[in-house]
């Protein structure tokens, strides 16, 4: 049974729940052994920590468990936008190793670093050209917000609620949801909140997309009138449920950067790198003077992440926004240009957007059917279907959503949660047609066994 604010509904499905049980009661005696011998070692976490089960390969768009049944993986926690595993990933990562430069101290460069951070600002939106790595997506979140503080000389942010931009201190603090925050005490001062743009579930039950776009605008340019000193507003241009602001909203939110003097920061961490059919998702919209990168540009091998911004901002050698000791690190490197080049060799951008419009169209034919499913959206392969108990009141279908997730695991489709009931899709941008069509009718199958 769903609980309130027990569990986490935010970035992932139930881990502890009655559903989950019965899962893990239906594997195999050496999988629970060592699900089991995972839960002896590692803190437990509500979204990591029991786990659901165990992996022995990671393959293209699939992940195989210990008796080396497949699955389709929809999730991939976005690191698998050319495939797991990808052959020219590893061979870029081989032929590093075998080079003897692995790793470079942070006061020397290499060669495969200025080639990714060259192609970077060549495949990026026009004017981001500069370019700094890190470790991870939370420390990119933090360079990026470092940055706006340093050039505006400004130090408040206004972000997203039920945003999540990393778990580091800042990174959670611009971050809107109070599962990376309670039990915290303060976090990073001048970190406002607004809502995030929902034309399905806006609070108003509003209908014209233009009105609910200038409501939301109005909650910011209320925060402007009286919270003065904002350096940066913080966003996903479309959000990871994910939800789809319209071009006027964030041409708006441009507008008022521009006017204002505030960095606009967009956070692409998982939707970068073709996923949702353009190479970023900032080109359905507008240029951010930050762009923030991570997840596959590691190659689906590696952590590692970065930003991208403007020259006119290169003015701060008497300081440092990032000082990671893999900052530049050659095997990162290497794998992060790999990927990107498999992506544009294969036309994987366009295949997202080419199947993503198929998948998006089939399950909005669906939604016509079953009344379970309340809204469809997204764009390319980041698609998010909103499961409801009842399609007038909205009403949250928290159960049938993770009944038709365990479903879809005996299938072979393994996908995740979010918000307590909406399927959330994203594939590797390999996949084929037939692929596509299983992930169709598996789902349609898991919908009508819940409804009979």
């Amino acid at each position: 049974m769903h609980k309130e604010n027990t569990i986490s509904e935010d970035q992932g499905d139930i881990n502890s729940s009655q559903q989950r049980l019965l899962y893990h009661q239906s594997l195999d005696k050496e999988t629970r052994y060592w699900l089991e011998e995972d839960a002896k070692y590692f803190f437990h976490q509500a979204l990591s920590t029991p786990v659901m089960n165990v992996l022995s390969k990671t393959e293209g768009p699939y992940i195989y468990d210990l008796n080396g049944k497949k699955y389709l993986d929809m999730h991939g926690n976005g690191v698998h936008n050319a495939g797991f595993n990808n052959p020219k990933v590893v061979e870029a990562m081989m032929r590093q190793m075998n080079e003897s430069l692995a790793f470079t101290p942070r006061r020397y460069t290499n060669i495969p670093a200025i080639q990714l951070a060259k192609k970077l600002a060549e495949i990026t939106p026009a004017g981001l050209d500069r370019v700094l790595f890190c470790p991870g997506g939370s420390e990119a979140i933090e360079m990026a917000v470092m940055l706006a503080k340093q050039i505006t000389g400004k130090w408040k942010t206004i972000s997203f609620w039920d945003a999540y931009h990393g778990t580091g201190y800042q990174a959670s603090a611009v971050s809107g949801q109070a599962h990376f925050l309670k039990g915290n005490g303060p976090m990073v001062p001048g970190a406002l909140h607004v809502e995030f743009p929902n034309y399905y579930r806006n609070p108003w039950n509003w209908t014209d997309q233009r009105a609910i776009d200038d409501e939301y605008l109005r909650q910011i340019k209320l925060l402007l009138r009286n919270e003065p000193d904002i350096a940066a507003i913080v966003a996903e241009p479309i959000s990871s449920t994910p939800v789809v602001p319209s071009a006027y909203y964030w041409q708006q939110i441009r507008e008022i950067c521009d006017r204002e003097g505030i960095f606009l920061i967009f956070d692409e961490i998982i939707e970068g790198f073709g996923r949702t059919g353009k190479m970023f998702a900032s080109e359905h919209y507008v240029t951010p003077d930050v762009l923030v990168l991570g997840k596959s540009l590691g190659g689906g091998m590696l952590p590692f992440a970065g930003i991208v911004s403007k020259s006119k901002y290169n003015i701060l050698q008497d300081s440092s926004i990032g000082h990671f000791t893999h900052e530049k690190n050659p095997l990162c490197c290497a794998a992060g240009l790999a990927e990107i080049e498999y992506i544009e060799e294969n036309n994987l951008v366009e295949n997202a957007a080419q199947k993503g419009e198929y998948l998006m169209n089939t399950f909005r034919e669906m939604q016509e059917k079953y009344p379970i499913i309340g809204n469809v959206a997204g764009r390319g392969f980041h698609i998010g279907i909103d499961l409801v108990k009842d399609p007038h009141t909205k009403q949250r279908a928290y159960e049938e959503a993770e009944r038709i997730m365990y479903r879809c695991m005996e299938r072979g489709l393994a996908f995740k949660i979010i918000e307590g009931n909406v399927i959330t899709l994203r594939p590797s941008l390999v996949l084929s047609q037939d692929q596509c069509e299983f992930i169709v009718n598996t789902i349609e199958e898991a919908i009508k066994a819940e409804m009979k």
